[in-house]
Parts: C-alpha cells; structure tokens; sequence
C-alpha cells in the first residue's frame, strides 16, 4: 500500500517509535524496574522491553499514534501479535534459563506523546 503524503517516512517512524520506547523504559525505571532487554529479537518477533521487580519479569509491547484518528494504539494488539509475543517470551524465557517468576505482559502507548501504562494488558495465547 503506498504511502500518503501526510504519513511520515519509514526511517523516521521508526526513530519515534525508538523514542517511545526510551520513554517506555524510563517509565519502568522509574517505577524501580530493572530494563533486562529492549528491542529482544527471536527470529522475526521481537519484544519492544523487557523488565524485572524482584520475582516479576514484565514483557513490555510499545505502541504509538501521533493521533487518535485512526483509532487508539491498542487497538493494534490483535491476537497475531500477541501468538507473537507470546512465542518470544517462551523462548527468552528458555534462553536465559529463568523460572520460578511471576510474569506479565504489559502495555505501554503513546497518544499524541502521552503515555498510557496498561499493565497486565493480555495474556499469554495457549
């Protein structure tokens, strides 16, 4: 689908989303989490963030709109991404050999560059 005048390039799309997610784990920071990961790749999935409170490990997916227009970023979690998510996260989980830890998913959007926290936002698909 070509692109219309008004939507930003890619290149630059992608920047804003890295600046979202800086945001994002600085939120989490702030909030005494410890940023484990960001931008975790496992094949083609990959989790935006990746943090830890004590026994927690919080799967953070990031997701922004310069405006409402075309409907709330939340809306973009369908449940392809979170089968996606969830493959991701087992197989971090696997790699770094990590059990015994309650888990989360939790999501963090950006509306006209204000964050909106909604933690344990999904559950992980069977």
């Amino acid at each position: 689908m070509p692109s219309s005048d008004n939507d930003p390039p890619k290149k630059h799309r992608v920047e804003i989303g890295r600046d979202f997610e800086k945001q994002a784990a600085l939120f989490f920071e702030q909030n005494g989490f410890e940023v484990l990961h960001r931008n975790w790749q496992f094949g083609h999935k990959e989790i935006d963030i990746i943090v830890r409170k004590d026994q927690l490990i919080v799967f953070v997916e990031v997701k922004s709109s310069a405006t409402g227009q075309f409907g709330h970023p939340a809306e973009r979690v369908d449940n392809r991404k979170v089968e996606n998510l969830t493959q991701a996260a087992r197989a971090y989980l696997i790699e770094h050999e990590i059990s015994g830890c309650d888990l989360r998913f939790d999501l963090v959007t950006f509306v006209d560059g204000s964050l909106e926290h909604y933690p344990d936002a999904f559950e992980a698909s069977s």
